[in-house]
This record gives C-alpha cells, sequence and structure tokens, in this order.
C-alpha cells in the first residue's frame, strides 16, 4: 500500500540508522511493524496478568518440552 505522510527529516534519519536500512520506505514500514509487535506483546501481557489468559498447557507438560 502507498502513503503519503510527513515525518521530520531527523526522525527518519533516526530511524534509519536504528533499524540499519538506507530506504526510507523499508524504515517506516519496519517501524511500523515493530510498534505493533510491541503492542501485542504488551496486550498479551496484560491478559496474562489479569489471569485472562489460559495456557492450554500445565506447567509440568511446558518443562518436559523444555528438556
Amino acid at each position: 500500500m502507498k502513503l503519503t505522510v510527513e515525518i521530520a527529516d531527523d526522525l527518519l534519519a533516526d530511524a534509519c540508522r536504528i533499524l540499519h536500512v538506507k530506504d526510507q520506505g523499508s524504515a517506516v514500514a519496519r517501524a511500523v511493524a515493530e510498534f505493533v509487535r510491541c503492542e501485542k506483546a504488551r496486550d498479551f501481557a496484560l491478559l496474562l496478568r489479569k489471569g485472562e489468559f489460559d495456557y492450554p498447557a500445565t506447567n509440568d507438560e511446558v518443562e518436559r518440552l523444555q528438556g
């Protein structure tokens, strides 16, 4: 999908440097993907803390899988 946005030059340069990419489009796409990944992880952690996520394996089963 093509999208036109205005991003401050210094912010975009920082994103390129941090993400180790030269292409600005790649930097924006990776930054958005990373943001979404972090938000999903945060949401999952909240579910765990609230006790609203029930992992389908027992603790013994998980430990057995870990070797």
